[in-house]
């Protein structure tokens, strides 16, 4: 069995809301700040990663 790689996301706001995008099987909503230095922050309940469109280049997906 293997393992489903977390999900990114580009975004163009550097404040993100995720709730694990699964309705009733998803998270409690969160919303975070992406740093400006990193370019992407993690959601600390499902692995998703956010990336700011600004940094898509430097930032892997």
């Amino acid at each position: 069995m293997t393992i489903k790689a977390p999900e990114s996301e580009v975004v163009s706001s550097w404040k993100v809301a995720c709730d694990g995008s699964e309705g009733a099987l998803g998270h409690p909503r969160v919303w975070l700040v992406i740093p400006h230095d990193t370019g992407f922050v993690e959601c600390g309940y499902c692995d998703k990663k956010f990336i700011h469109e600004s940094m898509k280049d430097q930032v892997g997906e």
